[in-house]
C-alpha cells in the first residue's frame, strides 16, 4: 500500500533533484506561519502538530513511490537511489497544540539539510492548515455557547474522510464535548454521541411508536427528535415516553430540536417538560448552526442546553482556509556560517533568522502582547516555541488529547475578552524585538546592495 510520502507538490522533488545534482550541503531553516487572519478572526489556535511530526519521524519513500517516480522519466537513477534511503534528520521547534497565536508568528520552525526541509513543505502546510483552521473555528463556536455543550456533527458534510477526522480531533481540542463520528471516537478516544434521524421516526406507523421503540433499546440514553411532523405533538409524545421511562427507573436524557424558530420552540418545550415533571430533560438543538446563530439564540433567551454543530463548523464555512506559508529564513554552511535570509516582495515580506515567540502577560496573568524575537535573544516574556524533534526523532512522549484540550482551554481563557468577540474584535498587539528589527535592516541592506 502506498504511503503518504508522495503527498507533496512535484516541484519539491524537482528542486530536491537540482540540489542533489549540485551536491548542495546547506542546512536550512524554514518557518511555517499564517500571514494574515481571515475576516472576523482575531486569534487562531495551533493544531495538527502531532500528525505533522509523526509524519516527519516516519518519513520514507517506499518501492511503489520510487517506481512511480521512475515512470515519470524526469529524475535520474542516482537521485531515485538517494530517495530510497532518505529520512528526515532535522530539528523542529513548534508552538504546542492548543496555543493561541497571531499573524506572522512561527507555528513550526524546521531546521534540516535543505533537500529534506524542502520536501516536507507540502505535507506540513496541508496538515497544519486544515487542523488549525478547524480548531480555530470550533473554538469560536464553543466560546459562543458559553457553558453549554457543543458536539461535532460534521462528518457527512466535510470535504472527505480525512477532513472529517481532522474536524473531530480539532473540535475536541477546541472544547467540543464529543463527536458523532464513530471512527473519530475510536481513533482519538473522543466521546461518541448520537440521537436519531427523521427516517427512523418515519419508518414507524406513528411517532409515538418510534419513540417507544428507541427508548426500549436505549432506556438509559434516549434523545428524541421531536420535529418530524409537529413540534407540539412531538414534545407531547416525548413527554409520554419520558414518563414511561421514569416509571421503569430510567430518565429521558433529552429532546432534540432541528428546525424552526429555536428560541420560541425551546421556550415552549422547556415549559411543557417542566409542567410534566421532566425538568431534568435537556433540550438539544441542531440544524445549520454556527457561532453567530448560537450567540443570537442565547442572546434572545433560547432555552437550549447543548448544540450539535455540523457543516459550518466542520468546513469552517466563513473562513475555510488560512494564509499559511512555509518560508526560508536562514541558510547555514561550513564556510559562511549562518546566513539569515528574507523575502522582500511587496506585501509578502518575511522575517530572517531563527526566531522565537515571546508572550508578555499582565499582572493578572492575562495575555498582554507578543514579541517575535530571535532565538537566544534576551526578550521580556515567556518563550512559546518548544523543541519537539531533534535529529529526526520526537524528543519526549506526546501529550494525550485530553491534556492538549486542557492546555487549549487554559490558553483561550487567558486571552482577554476584547480579543474574543465574534465580530469587530480588537487586534492583539504583536511587535518585533530590537534584535530582529536590526537583523531585518541588515539583511534588507545586503539584499538591495547585491
Amino acid at each position: 500500500m502506498r504511503g503518504r510520502s508522495l503527498l507533496l507538490d512535484l516541484y519539491e522533488l524537482t528542486m530536491a533533484a537540482s540540489y542533489f545534482a549540485r551536491k548542495v550541503k546547506l542546512e536550512a531553516t524554514f518557518d511555517l506561519f499564517v500571514r494574515n487572519l481571515p475576516h472576523n478572526r482575531s486569534f487562531l489556535v495551533a493544531c495538527g502538530l502531532q500528525k505533522a511530526i509523526r509524519f516527519l519521524e516516519d518519513f520514507s519513500f517506499g518501492p511503489s513511490d520510487i517506481d512511480f517516480l521512475k515512470k515519470k522519466a524526469i529524475f535520474k537513477d542516482d537521485f531515485l537511489d538517494y530517495l530510497k534511503g532518505l529520512r528526515f534528520t532535522g530539528s523542529v521547534y513548534a508552538l504546542p497544540e492548543g496555543t493561541v497565536f497571531f499573524p506572522n508568528e512561527p507555528i513550526l520552525r524546521v531546521s534540516a539539510p535543505i533537500l529534506e526541509a524542502q520536501i516536507m513543505e507540502s505535507y506540513l502546510l496541508n496538515t497544519i492548515n486544515v487542523a488549525t483552521t478547524l480548531c480555530s473555528k470550533a473554538s469560536r463556536v464553543v466560546l459562543a455557547a458559553g457553558e453549554r455543550g457543543v458536539y461535532d456533527f460534521s462528518l457527512r458534510r466535510t470535504q472527505g474522510c480525512s477532513a472529517a477526522l481532522a474536524a473531530s480531533r480539532s473540535s475536541y481540542i477546541a472544547g467540543c464535548s464529543g463527536t458523532s463520528n464513530a471512527l473519530g471516537s475510536a481513533l482519538y478516544g473522543i466521546p461518541a454521541v448520537g440521537t436519531m434521524a427523521h427516517s427512523f421516526v418515519m419508518s414507524f406507523k406513528s411517532e409515538l411508536e418510534s419513540f417507544r421503540a428507541y427508548a426500549s433499546t436505549f432506556p438509559d440514553n434516549t434523545t428524541l427528535l421531536v420535529d418530524t411532523y409537529s413540534y407540539a405533538t412531538g414534545i407531547d409524545n416525548a413527554i409520554t415516553v419520558g414518563r414511561e421511562l421514569a416509571l421503569k427507573g430510567y430518565r429521558l436524557k433529552a429532546i432534540r430540536l432541528d428546525s424552526g424558530d429555536l428560541v420560541k420552540i425551546s421556550r415552549l418545550a422547556r415549559v411543557m417538560l417542566d409542567k410534566a415533571g421532566l425538568s431534568c430533560v435537556n433540550i438539544f438543538a441542531s440544524g445549520n448552526l454556527d457561532e453567530y446563530k448560537i450567540e443570537k439564540l442565547i442572546g434572545k433567551g433560547a432555552r437550549i442546553d447543548s448544540f450539535g454543530v455540523g457543516t459550518n463548523m466542520g468546513v469552517s464555512s466563513d473562513a475555510p482556509y488560512l494564509d499559511v506559508i512555509y518560508k526560508l529564513s536562514q541558510i547555514d554552511d561550513a564556510r559562511s556560517g549562518a546566513q539569515p535570509v528574507m523575502k522582500l516582495s511587496e506585501d509578502k515580506i518575511t522575517y530572517p533568522g531563527k526566531k522565537q515567540v515571546f508572550r508578555v502577560c499582565d499582572k493578572k496573568g492575562f495575555y498582554g502582547k507578543d514579541i517575535i524575537g530571535l532565538e537566544g535573544e534576551a526578550v521580556k516574556g515567556e518563550p512559546l516555541m518548544v523543541n519537539v524533534m531533534e535529529k529526526g526523532k520526537i524528543k519526549s512522549p506526546l501529550p494525550s488529547l485530553d491534556k492538549i484540550r486542557d492546555f487549549a482551554r487554559n490558553n483561550i481563557s487567558l486571552l482577554p475578552a476584547r480579543y474574543k468577540k465574534l465580530t469587530q474584535a480588537e487586534s492583539y498587539p504583536v511587535s518585533l524585538s530590537k534584535g530582529l528589527s536590526r537583523l531585518i535592516a541588515k539583511v534588507r541592506s545586503r539584499a538591495i546592495a547585491s
